[in-house]
């Protein structure tokens, strides 16, 4: 629902904040402070009893200049309410490939604790959809049966005291940064480097202990700056070091810039208390729209406070406004379902909210909730990963040039939306990934971070290597303390505040490397990653950001998106790894699109294999055919590379397919199967593209109707009756590869208890084809890509019985004998002779009476 003020468009629930204007009494209230109006019927029940905004004494705060923030005295010119402090001075650091830190004159910090009151739950939420693909019917067990997804069962732990048992947890201290050269005795060339590296992380870890409290404190920045409320008033704390003056604007001051004047201190914080009104009411009503306006080195100019956590754009503006978020309580979203336990294989929905209606309109995150989740769940998927959620001006960059890192994107609704979507996810078993980026930040100036206090420095690398050239962005400077601040504590935001499951870091390959990989082929020489274009800040900060992550939510998931190959960038931060648990298996992608480009008749199954493979020991993969990338830069989606023009007019079931369909869907099928089956510990695949969806983004997944009358048929296909056929084969351990046959184009690999035989030829197939395995027993087809439900043409005999028989073939102890069609892929399950007997003694046999 759309809610207006004065033209406002605001997709949310408004607040119950009303304002009588400025009073004699003091008040600082004015008339239309807020874009929310009034209250409105509740299409959903929220309710939460009355929370807290107190909190005991606060950590440290440690300035870009170095100087340190530590409890003390303050300027007469804040309220008593606020907290005091006083500056020492500290040694700054300007190396950029280092991240020393001077201690010599740091003193200890206190840590923030807040209370967090008890609430109660808000009304189910739910939805349907019917649809299921066929690459989700790859998720069977090893014995064909459906795993159901779970959720954390705690009596005694819920969800709503999660963030104080979070404070309570201690991050590890680092290790011995060693056991690298036990898992790659070649790293042992490159000691040098990575023993700096790993000393450079445990003397940021030992400062950031010393002096702010541990990560666990430091991480909640939040709590200090920006936006801070406690029972007296409100305090507004910006780290603008470059700015001469600032004064905090808004709807709440008629945007008067002598109402509200900062302080600063020496180190560039700058801050004020505004107290409440006389009637207790805050004197930033809810909704307000908010900027700090400073005189800078380049001039006036009024910006969104860095720490914001919402943002609007109005209508007719291009530049977005803070939003002073802080609904009522009684509005307030209260979450009631646990977070779903940690999945043993990842089953990756990649989606976009904008983009995942039928309309040609930006969805929403209810709609999303209601009638995209449903259909996530019933696909077979067990992870949900949402792009595009930190606020960015500009929809076109697809989420990846972020303005407002603390704020949910507002095109799809309000903070609390968001949040019962993810309550939603959690319910159904679905775990919430997150595609947060910390690689660059957006280059606007007037609602974003860039050119914050007028100088190019702040947040950022100044000059050239402050500036992204491809993507037209800024580059973040990982060794400034408050950098660090910020980034650490924006990614525990989204953990803590919004209950997301983990991350998928974006562009960790330009952040790992000063030439960010633009024109260097990583060629996996360990040259490549350990050297002078390695920046280790950089490093560092991703270090630091997963032992953050896993040590105060350790069932929490991070993905790194590099392309690079980075050795150890999936070993834990104490063996002296980068911390992640997957990599993005980028290459797979690629090498598709390069074999699309041929006739399948000279694709090479022994380079297939070798791509789907080729990963580092004990790191895990997510692999994926295709994703966002293949269907928003320009590129093709398979089902396009395969099928061009003739999908349009050729894929209905009530005329003749083309010869170039029939190959297509084969091609399609056996593409996604090969890649699940042996690309990696993790199976990813972006909305739409499950059943072939055409091209680019905006793609149907029903009947469209655009305004300019054009009908965009949707998907026909329906794979209800094979849903989550195939589950967890993923996560087992054996895998062996038996065929690679240049000449036959087969292809045949265990996983687990499963058999699956590719055929890759265009016209042969194969009768009494003698595959290696090795256990023996009864098998029988689980999946086949030739099923007619599939588009196939049903040349597999489902009810057949495969037995085993002795002898090596293949570098396997045992054999079968099966029928291999052309351009197919079969799996073959090992049966459970006892369970199957079982299963049969069950069956109850009703006799007809004989008739008279």
């Amino acid at each position: 629902m759309v809610y207006t003020l004065s033209g406002v468009r605001f997709p949310t629930v408004p607040s119950v904040y009303k304002s009588n204007g400025f009073s004699s009494n003091g008040d600082r209230r004015n008339a239309n402070v807020s874009v929310f109006l009034k209250k409105h019927s509740l299409s959903r029940k929220i309710l939460a009893e009355k929370s807290s905004y107190d909190s005991e004494s606060r950590p440290s705060t440690v300035a870009a200049s170095g100087k340190v923030l530590v409890p003390g005295t303050q300027s007469d010119s804040t309220s008593s309410s606020t907290d005091h402090f006083e500056f020492i001075e500290t040694a700054p650091e300007n190396s950029p490939a280092s991240t020393d830190v001077d201690s010599s004159t740091m003193e200890h910090a206190s840590q923030i604790k807040t209370e967090n009151d008890d609430v109660e739950p808000s009304s189910d939420l739910t939805g349907s959809v019917e649809e299921l693909d066929f690459a989700s019917s790859l998720q069977l067990q090893e014995g064909g049966k459906l795993e159901e997804s779970k959720t954390l069962n705690t009596s005694e732990e819920t969800i709503t005291d999660e963030s104080d048992r979070i404070r309570e947890r201690g991050i590890p201290p680092p290790g011995l940064g060693q056991k690298i050269y036990e898992i790659d005795p070649l790293l042992t060339n490159y000691r040098q480097h990575l023993d700096y590296r790993y000393s450079q992380y445990k003397k940021m870890r030992e400062a950031i202990d010393k002096y702010e409290g541990g990560l666990e404190a430091f991480s909640r920045g939040y709590e200090q700056m920006g936006f801070t409320r406690s029972a007296t008033g409100i305090t507004y704390r910006e780290w603008a070091p470059g700015a001469q003056s600032a004064a905090l604007i808004g709807d709440f001051n008629n945007w008067d810039a002598n109402a509200d004047i900062m302080t600063r201190n020496e180190f560039g914080v700058w801050e004020i208390f505004l107290p409440n009104n006389v009637d207790g009411s805050p004197a930033i009503p809810h909704g307000s729209r908010v900027k700090i306006r400073m005189d800078t080195p380049s001039g006036v100019k009024d910006s969104i406070p860095a720490w914001i956590n919402y943002s609007l754009q109005l209508p007719d503006e291009i530049p977005y406004n803070g939003i002073y978020y802080d609904p009522p309580e009684e509005e307030r979203y209260i979450f009631q379902h646990p977070r779903p336990k940690k999945p043993k294989s990842l089953r990756i929905y990649e989606s976009h909210i904008g983009m995942s209606s039928p309309e040609p309109k930006i969805n929403s995150y209810v709609n999303f909730r209601d009638e995209v989740l449903p259909r996530i769940k019933k696909l077979g998927y067990n992870a949900v990963q949402i792009m595009a959620i930190q606020e960015h001006s500009y929809y076109a960059s697809f989420g990846y040039h972020v303005t407002n890192f603390f704020a949910p994107s507002s095109r799809f609704g309000t903070p609390d939306d968001l949040k019962s979507l993810i309550d939603k996810a959690h319910e159904l078993g679905i775990v919430v990934l997150m595609d947060i980026v910390h690689s660059h930040a957006s280059n606007n100036t007037l609602d974003g971070l860039n050119m914050f206090d007028g100088t190019d420095s702040c947040y950022f690398h100044s000059g050239a290597r402050g500036y992204h050239w491809m993507w037209d962005s800024r580059l973040f400077n990982y060794g400034n303390w408050e950098v660090l601040r910020y980034l650490l504590s924006n990614a525990r935001w989204w953990l803590d505040e919004f209950k997301f499951d983990g991350f998928r870091f974006d562009g960790v390959t330009s952040m790992m490397y000063t030439h960010h990989g633009l024109s260097v082929g990583f060629t996996g020489n360990y040259k490549e990653y350990f050297g002078l274009t390695t920046d280790v800040d950089a490093v560092v900060y991703l270090m630091l950001v997963n032992d953050l992550i896993h040590g105060l939510f350790p069932d929490a998931i991070t993905i790194g998106e590099d392309v690079s190959g980075m050795p150890t960038f999936c070993i834990p931060v104490q063996d002296g790894g980068v911390g992640f648990d997957y990599r993005l298996h980028m290459a797979i992608a690629d090498k598709w699109i390069e074999l699309l480009k041929k006739r399948d008749e000279d694709w090479r199954v022994g380079d297939i294999v070798h791509t789907l493979t080729n990963r580092r020991w004990l790191e895990k993969c997510v692999s994926y055919a295709e994703s966002h990338d293949q269907a928003l830069v320009g590129d093709k989606t398979i089902a396009f590379w395969l099928m061009d023009k003739d999908m349009y007019d050729f894929m209905a079931l009530d005329r003749p397919s083309t010869p170039l369909i029939d190959r297509g869907i084969a091609l399609h099928k056996m593409i996604r199967l090969v890649t699940m089956g042996l690309g990696g510990e993790g199976y990813l695949n972006f909305m739409g593209n499950e059943f072939g969806h055409p091209e680019w983004i905006d793609f149907p997944r029903v009947e469209q109707h655009l305004s300019d009358g054009t009908v965009i048929p949707g998907n026909q296909f329906s794979y209800d009756k094979c849903r989550r056929r195939f589950d967890l084969f993923m996560t087992s351990e054996h895998q062996f590869i038996s065929r690679k046959d240049e000449r036959d184009r087969m292809i045949v690999f265990e996983r687990g208890n499963l058999v699956f035989v590719f055929n890759f030829h265009w016209t042969n197939s194969y009768s009494d084809y003698r595959i290696g395995c090795l256990k023996p027993g009864k098998y029988k087809v689980v999946l086949d890509s030739d099923d007619p439900l599939f588009g196939g043409f049903g040349r597999i005999d489902h009810n057949a019985e495969y037995f085993t028989f002795d002898g090596w073939y293949d570098d396997r102890p045992r054999s079968i004998m099966v029928y291999a069609p052309s351009r197919t892929a079969v799996v073959y399950a090992l049966v459970d002779e006892e369970k199957e007997e079982e299963e049969d003694e069950q069956v109850v046999v009703v006799e007809e009476p004989d008739e008279e």
